[in-house]
């Protein structure tokens, strides 16, 4: 959550509604990013009129396939956040379902506004055995598109954000999904304060208009269909 406020203050200034996905993690002050220190702030945000999805509760990251067992799939799974963070661990599909649920309730609880029946793997780490099974406890999977993928948690030293910031306003395309987080330990030098407003800034002088994930002709069918 390091650059949080920021990123509010911005999208409120240009007037973009966002799609947030998120994790119970470890955060610089607070008891975690969905604890109650940072409820207020995504209250906040759902009054602005963004939308929410699950990032899993322990930010638990596929690590692959495991061999099904008693009718259910199996999934070889590490979290980065919480107890078992760093571990690998086995869970079943309705473990894994629940943890992606976990998210999603805790969501609504602190903003008050029911997510979207949508999650991000962390990572983006998936497999279709992982999609399939959270499909039919509800969940789509949302990606990013490759022009979408803004370099945020890159090293600085290698990706500068003068570099970032020209290849996203030359590549994105219409319907793209753009990644940004709320904050990343390790790059040095933060990408929000320096590239998130000229990205949005620039992409408006270009025509482009910015909606939320409900609004995404990709998932707009399944979230009507999902009670979202």
């Amino acid at each position: 959550m390091g650059v949080a406020p920021l990123v509010a203050e911005v999208l409120r200034r240009q007037r973009v509604r966002a799609t947030f996905f998120a994790a119970d993690e470890r955060t610089q002050e607070g008891d975690g990013s969905l604890g109650a220190h940072w409820a207020p702030w995504w209250k906040a945000r759902a009054a602005e009129g963004h939308e929410f999805a699950s990032h899993t509760w322990h930010h638990a990251y596929w690590r692959g396939d495991a061999p099904a067992a008693d009718g259910q799939a199996r999934f070889r799974i590490q979290p980065s956040a919480g107890p078992q963070a760093g571990q690998r661990l086995l869970w079943t599909e309705a473990r894994y379902c629940g943890e992606i649920r976990q998210a999603a309730d805790r969501l609504a609880a602190v903003t008050g506004h029911k997510p979207l029946p949508l999650f991000r793997a962390p990572g983006g780490k998936t497999s279709p055995r992982l999609l399939a099974a959270a499909e039919r406890c509800g969940y789509a999977h949302v990606g990013w598109s490759p022009a979408g993928f803004l370099g945020d948690e890159l090293p600085s030293a290698a990706y500068p954000n003068d570099a970032l910031l020209k290849k996203a306003l030359a590549d994105i395309r219409a319907g793209d999904i753009l990644l940004a987080h709320l904050g990343i330990w390790s790059r040095q030098d933060p990408w929000a304060p320096a590239v998130l407003e000229p990205l949005i800034a620039g992409l408006k002088t270009r025509g482009f208009c910015f909606k939320t994930l409900r609004e995404h002709p990709q998932y707009q069918g399944w979230i009507a269909r999902h009670g979202g």
